[in-house]
Parts: structure tokens; sequence; C-alpha cells
């Protein structure tokens, strides 16, 4: 049961063609101010979807997952691994779901994201084998102020850090016995939004004896030696967590590289503002602790956001840094996400886009996210082509924030919600308005694509702020990298030539060809 089926009965063509020669390993490659994930030695678009937590853990529940995702236009899937299933007893390895779950990925054409649900998941150690959660004396909890104990392995403990590594090497050691050649998976996340939960710190013994010693030195480009409350004052409980877990995470993540070395990321669980730390996850991959994490974990390749939050472009823009891409490995699975995704992609340069569950989301918001992937499904060239050139760009639209300016080619766009359109009619009364969003590109002098939802944009020369006229309004398609014309809008759909307009509720495209009256 362990093996995968016969590889010319679950491996579509561009499998096979993988099988035939070796692919070099998915990377991260640096084009211009963008950082690109790399699949079979070509720039790659993550348009993704997480399973559910519990989706991944039979066959059953696997097969029940593949028809759904194909018909919501997915090329990836992101996917949970189990440490309490892959090592059910100490010692002894079960692979069989994984084994399953490249089977079902291959047969239906789809890359997958490896989730490991290891020491933490959620900041809770609920997926760790029984073995361990019986050992409280071999593999330690942390504790709380009153030396209550939480559910929560320890990162001070050396027996945890080793018993993850070691489960998590066999993984991927695996993986490269089975996946070398397809490189079905392309990423890998290694444990769930780590942080402390109820404390904001661990203090058991051990940890206050840690908290106690000096800051590492590799810590200290910020100022001079110091303890933690020196160092980093009233942060200095969280960073401390920070750095630790950094730590163990880096030690589980390189024991993994070691045998198959895939890019590697963590997730964070945002801290909502007004809470304090141990109110939100402690200590996790969060902007303010992103320095603390990088010098902590240098076997990991990037962190990413999980955004359930409002302030969507604030989020995106604390996790696209120079050198570090964006990658959205869970947001809401509602509406929104047909329209953010154009806007991390457009804007933010993002590698992927993944909303949550996506194994139940709601039909409307399927077919939504539907329609947006197949369109990105068709820019995927001009979207890759320009990514890190400062020729794309997006931007996400709401009531709160009904307009957005973007510079491209020499002209400022500015995108406005579709209610703002005098026409809107009693849609305009809805209170909040749906989210709409759009990605820009421009291909040439005075000539855009406009891609999304919702939407209208009025362009001017950027030196002079004199609007500019349109050439041509080409409703259309891709088809390879050819564009194949559709209506042409130069009437009432333009408003007599006054913007572009891709009205809510409709997915499209439009090129754009522009001149100076």
């Amino acid at each position: 049961m362990d093996d995968v089926p016969n590889a010319s009965e679950v491996r579509p063509p561009s499998f096979a063609h993988n099988a035939e020669r070796m692919i070099p390993a998915p990377q991260l490659r640096s084009r211009g101010s963008a950082t690109q994930l790399v699949v079979d030695g070509a720039p790659f678009l993550i348009l993704g979807g997480e399973l559910g937590n519990s989706s991944a853990s039979s066959p059953e529940s696997l097969s029940a997952v593949w028809p759904r995702v194909v018909a919501m236009g997915l090329n990836t899937v992101l996917l949970p691994v189990y440490w309490e299933l892959i090592e059910p007893e100490e010692g002894h390895f079960d692979f069989t779901l994984l084994s399953i779950a490249l089977a079902g990925a291959r047969a239906h054409g789809l890359r997958l994201v490896l989730l490991w649900f290891g020491s933490w998941k959620n900041s809770m150690s609920t997926y760790v084998p029984s073995w361990v959660k019986t050992q409280r004396s071999r593999f330690p909890l942390a504790e709380r102020t009153d030396g209550s104990r939480m559910e929560i392995l320890s990162p001070f403990s050396e027996e945890n850090v080793r018993a993850d590594s070691r489960a998590f090497a066999a993984l991927m050691r695996r993986l490269a016995q089975i996946d070398s050649r397809e490189r079905t998976v392309i990423l890998v996340q290694v444990e769930n939004e780590v942080g402390m939960l109820e404390e904001a710190a661990d203090r058991s013994p051990v940890a206050r004896a840690s908290f106690s010693a000096p800051v590492p030195s590799g810590l200290l480009a910020r100022g001079p030696a110091g303890t933690w409350p020196e160092v980093f004052g009233e942060r200095a409980e969280e960073a401390f967590m920070a750095y630790h877990l950094a730590r163990y995470v880096d030690r589980v993540a390189s024991a993994g590289k070691a045998e198959h070395p895939l890019p590697m990321f963590v997730n964070a669980a945002l801290n909502r503002p007004g809470r304090v730390p141990g109110e939100y996850p402690s200590g996790g991959p969060l902007p303010h602790l992103f320095d603390v994490w990088r010098a902590g974990a240098p076997a990991i390749d990037f962190l990413s956001p999980d955004i359930y939050l409002p302030g969507f472009t604030r989020w995106c823009e604390a996790y696209r840094r120079p050198g570090h891409p964006l990658f959205i490995p869970e947001i809401a699975n509602g509406p929104a996400a047909a329209s953010q995704v154009f806007c991390a992609v457009g804007q933010y340069d993002a590698i992927g886009f993944s909303p949550f569950a996506i194994d139940t989301m709601a039909d409307a918001a399927a077919a939504a996210l539907k329609d947006s992937y197949g369109l990105l499904r068709e820019l995927a060239h001009h979207v890759l082509d320009n990514q890190g050139t400062g020729r794309m760009g997006g931007a996400i639209l709401d009531s709160e924030g009904p307009a957005s300016e973007v510079r491209l080619g020499g002209a400022v766009l500015t995108l406005r919600h579709d209610y703002t359109f005098e026409w809107s009619g009693p849609a305009r009364e809805t209170t909040p308005w749906p989210t709409s969003g759009a990605l820009v590109v421009a291909t040439g002098p005075r000539e855009y694509l406009v891609a999304g939802s919702g939407v209208i944009v009025t362009f001017a020369d950027e030196e002079r702020r004199r609007p500019l006229g349109f050439l041509q309004v080409d409703e259309g398609r891709f088809a390879g990298t050819h564009f194949v014309p559709g209506r042409r809008l130069n009437g009432d759909e333009t408003h007599q030539g006054r913007h572009v307009r891709i009205p809510f509720g409709k997915c499209g495209l439009q090129r754009v060809r522009l001149y100076d009256y």
C-alpha cells in the first residue's frame, strides 16, 4: 500500500515528460525586484487552495477532494501531512497517505505544497503522536507562570526537537525516493502557525534560565550586548520566544533539506490590533519579528501571512520584501478571495495564493474564484514575464478604500470600485460594498491589459496629468500567448471614451490602446 501506483496509470503528460529526464528541483530565483518560484525550470504561479485540517487524514477524504479542486481551476493543492499518522509508533513510519496524495495529484495534473503538522499546529501540539503525548517527562510541555502545563511542546527541549526532526527527515527522505523525477511537491511548510498562546512565553524552569542568559550574538546587529530585556525592551519575552521557536524550526527544516532540498516556509497567525502577545500567537513569524526569525531560521526560505484580518494590502506589504516573496498559503475563503488574488499577483508579485478549506468553499465564492483563476491562467505568461519589472500593478477596492492609483508605462491609472459609477444604480446603496479588484499590465507604449472584476479605470499622462483617450478597447482572451479580441468597446461600455469598466459580478479582460488628444 505504501508504494505510489504504477506511474503510467497516474501521470498526465506533463509528469510523464518530467520522468524522461531529470528536472531541476523547485527553487526561488530573483527577477528584478521580485522573487519567483521556478518549477520544472520555468517560473510558476500557484493558483492554489488549502484543504481543511482533516481532509487529508484518510484515503476516502482525499479521494473526494480531487474532482472539486479540478473543477475550480486550481493548479496546486496545499495538503497537510500529520506526524501522528506517519509515525504512529516511534521509529516506524507509514507513508501510505503520502503515496495516495501524490498519485491523486498526478492523476489530476496538480502540484502539491505539503504542510508539516509536526510539533505545532495553530500553536498547539495536537497532531503529535500518542507516544509523544503520553511521555511527559521525556517530551516536556511549555508552562504557565503558575507552573501548570499547556498543550504546547516546549521549544527548549532537545528531545522534542530531535524527535520532530527525525520524523520530518524521514518524510523528506521518502519524498526524495518517490518524487525526485515527477516533482509533484513544489514547496513545504514547516509546522503551522507557530507561537505561544495564553502566555507570551514558556515559563518553565529551563526557559526562564535561558531568558536570563545574554542575547545570542547573532541578534546583536541592533545594538550592544545585553540581556533580553536590555536589548529588546518591552518586547523582550516575545523576541525571546521568536528566536527559540525559529531555532527549533530551523533544525527541523535543516534535517528535511538534508534529505530533499525543496524550498521551505513558515506561516503566521497574524496579530490582531489591540491584542497583546499570548492573545495572539506570541513569537510567531510576524512582521515585527521578521529579523529575529530570519536570524534564527536561515534554513527557512520565506515567511508567509495567513490573512483573516482586515487590512489585506497592509499584510501584503509587510511580507513582500526585497529578496523575499509574498506567498499567501491561507486566506478566508469568502467571496472577496476572487478579487484579492488579482491585487496580490499584480501589485505584490505574489508567487501564489490559496484560500483555506477550499474543499468546503461556498458555491458562489468557488465559482467566482474559478473565474479569477481561469483568467490568471490565460495571463500567466504576462504575469510571470512582468514580475519585478515595474510594468505591473493591481488594487483591491471596497467601500473603505474605493479608489487606488497605479503608475505604469508613463501613465497614472486610477482604479475605482464599480459602485462609484453613476450608472451603478441601487447597488451603490449596499453597505458594505462587496470587494472588487484588478490587475493591470503595461504591455507596450500606451498599451495596457486590464483584468479583474468590479473595476473602473481611467488613464492620465503621468507628467502632465492630462486624460488620455482610447484608440481601442477590446474585450478578449488569450490563446497561448496570442490575444484573441472579442467586442470592440468604444461606446457605452467605455462611457463614450471616459473609462474602462469591468462591471461587478463579471470577471473580464480588456486590452486598451491610448492616445494623447
